[in-house]
C-alpha cells in the first residue's frame, strides 16, 4: 500500500485528500499535518486519515509527500524534514507557486532527492482542476507514474517543462479568476440592462457552466464554438465586435504577461 503524506491540510491539502479518498485510496494510507488539534479531528472524522503536527514524522515512511503550504514556507518545511527524506525514496511534491526545483533540491539534506513542482488551480476543490507538473531529473519513471496517478484524483494532469511553469501559472493557475471576473462583469451588465441581480447572476453562472462543458466535451476548438454562436449580422457577432474593439484580446495578452512576470519574480 502506497503511503502518502499531505503537509499542510488547508484548502488545497484537503481538496487533495478528498480526491484521493474518492479515488479509492484508503484513509489509513494518508497522513496529514496541521497545527490545530481541532482541525486534525475534523480530518480524521471526515476522511479516516491519520494526522500529526510533526511534519518529519508524517513523511518518514511516505512514498510521496505533498507540500501544500504557502510558497514562503516551502523551503523551510523541506529543511525541517531533514533526515526523514534522506534516503531519497520519498518524492517531494510542491503545490506552491514560484518555488523552483533547484531551490527545493538546494534545501534538502541529500543530493538526488526526487522533487516535483506542481501548479494546481482552485477547481481541484471540485475535482475539476488542472495540474501542470514538472519533474526533476531524479524522479524515475515509476515515481512519475505514481505522482501523476495520485494527482489525477483532483483533475487533469499535464506534464510540462519547468521553463513553461510561469506561462502555465498565467493560463491555468490564475485562469479561474479571469473566468470569475467575466461572470461578475456579465452579471453587472445584466443588472445595467434591467435584470434583477439574482437573475442576472444565475444566467451568467449557468451560461459559464454550459459553455465550459461544451469546451470540454464538444470536440470543437474555442474559435469554432464561438463562430457557431455568431450568426451573420446577428446579435452575438455585434457583441463580439464591441468586445474586440474594446481590446479584450489585448487585455488578456497583457494580463497573462503580467502574471507570468510575477510568477517568475516569486521564484527569484
Amino acid at each position: 500500500m502506497q503511503r502518502i503524506a499531505v503537509i499542510g491540510a488547508g484548502n488545497i491539502g484537503e481538496a487533495l485528500i478528498a480526491g484521493l479518498i474518492r479515488s479509492g485510496v484508503e484513509g489509513e494510507a494518508v497522513t496529514a499535518t496541521n497545527r490545530s488539534s481541532e482541525r486534525s479531528r475534523e480530518l480524521e472524522e471526515r476522511y479516516g486519515v491519520r494526522t500529526t503536527s510533526d511534519n518529519a514524522q508524517a513523511v518518514r515512511d511516505a512514498d510521496v509527500a505533498f507540500l501544500c503550504v504557502k510558497p514562503a514556507q516551502v523551503l523551510d518545511v523541506i529543511g525541517e524534514l531533514g533526515d526523514a527524506v534522506a534516503g531519497g525514496e520519498t518524492v517531494l511534491v510542491s503545490m506552491a507557486a514560484g518555488v523552483s526545483i533547484a531551490a527545493m533540491q538546494g534545501a534538502v539534506s541529500v543530493a538526488g532527492t526526487p522533487v516535483v513542482r506542481v501548479m494546481p488551480n482552485t477547481p481541484m476543490l471540485q475535482g475539476k482542476g488542472v495540474l501542470a507538473v514538472a519533474y526533476s531529473r531524479f524522479v524515475d519513471g515509476a515515481q512519475r507514474e505514481a505522482v501523476a496517478d495520485l494527482l489525477s484524483a483532483v483533475g487533469e494532469v499535464v506534464d510540462i517543462t519547468e521553463d513553461q511553469m510561469d506561462a502555465a501559472t498565467a493560463v491555468s493557475g490564475s485562469g479561474p479568476a479571469y473566468f470569475f471576473l467575466v461572470a461578475e462583469a456579465l452579471t453587472d451588465a445584466g443588472v445595467s440592462l434591467g435584470l434583477p441581480r439574482d437573475l442576472a447572476e444565475r444566467l451568467a453562472v449557468s451560461t459559464a457552466e454550459g459553455a465550459g462543458a461544451m469546451l470540454a466535451h464538444d470536440g470543437r476548438t474555442p474559435a469554432e464554438l464561438r463562430a457557431g454562436v455568431s450568426s451573420p449580422a446577428g446579435t452575438t457577432v455585434r457583441a463580439i465586435r464591441e468586445l474586440e474593439e474594446s481590446g479584450l484580446r489585448g487585455a488578456f495578452y497583457r494580463a497573462t504577461e503580467a502574471c507570468a512576470r510575477r510568477s517568475a519574480e516569486l521564484g527569484e
